[in-house]
């Protein structure tokens, strides 16, 4: 009797470990699966956001206001999944709350959303006297001003690898920026070239200040911070740039201004809400990998995808807005790869060190 108690009991155990394996195998499937379409979708906004942007002013764009509102006016997107989420919590519990962010967390987002529409501004302005590809190299320099920040905020470790990721980002940059002057857009005068010099700086400063904050948000919250719980962020703080935006607007009265524009729109008056359109999604594919990826692995990893694809920005330039591709495109684009290559293999020794030894089992 207590020989099959004792065997019993051995059954119970291995089945409950083996339930634990593939519970962690499948939280771990997931996991890599988010980190995949977080990046994806960085990938994308980052490389098409800024091209439909300059797009608009390339072709006879005007209005500021109306072009920082596109960069978070997508927001709506966020809600179809958020509402099939709440859907699936549902059938599982009939209590589950609609929302899951806190009245604290909703504060802060309001205040990081403020902070992401002043940074829309600067960025449009900016991008009104500048080719996409000089304003992608100035915009690369938030990588340094993330670093800082994040040292300060939320205390980042580097490692030799992630040191040597960034100085070679930062080396394809100020290489490109070495024909910065010399596919300056027809029409832009000195003065306005430099402003737009000095606010796309602006906003890599506070692009990487932002950067950090939200991951602080992600620590400082006094519950688990889930994939829903970052949308749901996500989408107070654009809601917040765009009303922001919206006066902005409503002051400049861009409201007034569009159906002008359109009718003058290089491309057409149809193509013209075309490219709006696009433009706004492109935008929130940025911001809500942004956010993604920083909830999945860290802001280094953020800042670095978005450096990396600097280069893919420049290709596209030239074939969608005909600009010139230089030796020091080329160039730029082997540094940036081999950054990215040194930033994985870091990542994978340091997991490699962290990872638990193995236990031989008797």
């Amino acid at each position: 009797m207590q020989k099959t108690n004792t065997n019993y009991s051995m059954e119970t155990e291995s089945n409950e470990n083996s339930s634990g394996n593939s519970s962690l195998q499948s939280e771990n499937r997931i996991k890599r699966f988010l980190i995949a379409l977080n990046c994806l979708l960085l990938a994308l906004g980052d490389t098409g956001g800024p091209l439909t942007s300059r797009l608009y002013f390339h072709h006879g764009g005007r209005r500021n206001w109306l072009s920082s509102f596109l960069e978070t006016a997508g927001f709506p997107i966020l809600l179809l999944p958020l509402c099939l989420n709440y859907l699936q919590r549902r059938r599982q519990s009939r209590s589950t709350p609609i929302f899951l962010i806190t009245p604290r967390l909703f504060l802060a987002c309001i205040g990081l959303g403020l902070l992401t529409g002043v940074d829309d501004f600067l960025y449009a302005y900016g991008l009104s006297f500048l080719p996409v590809s000089t304003a992608a190299i100035l915009l690369s320099t938030h990588l340094s001003f993330t670093a800082f920040f994040a040292f300060l905020i939320v205390k980042q470790r580097f490692t030799f690898f992630n040191i040597n990721s960034i100085a070679l980002l930062t080396t394809g940059a100020a290489l490109l920026g070495l024909h910065g002057s010399s596919d300056r857009p027809e029409g832009v005068t000195d003065r306005q070239y430099y402003m737009g010099f000095f606010l796309m700086v602006a906003t890599a400063a506070l692009y990487g200040l932002v950067l950090p904050l939200i991951e602080l948000t992600y620590r400082k919250s006094r519950r688990e911070v889930t994939y829903t719980l970052v949308m749901e962020m996500q989408l107070v703080m654009a809601a917040s740039a765009t009303v922001f935006c919206v006066v902005g607007m409503a002051i400049d009265k861009d409201f007034q201004a569009i159906p002008k524009e359109a009718k003058n729109f290089g491309l057409g008056e149809a193509r013209y809400y075309v490219v709006l359109t696009w433009c706004a999604i492109f935008w929130q594919l940025f911001f809500l990998g942004t956010v993604g990826v920083i909830f999945c692995v860290n802001t280094l990893l953020a800042a670095i995808i978005v450096a990396v694809f600097i280069p893919v920005i420049e290709i596209l330039a030239v074939i969608f807005l005909h600009e010139r591709f230089s030796s020091e495109k080329g160039v730029a684009l082997a540094l940036a790869l081999w950054g990215l290559a040194s930033y994985l293999y870091g990542e994978h020794k340091q997991a490699a060190k962290e990872k638990p030894p193995s236990i031989d089992q008797p």
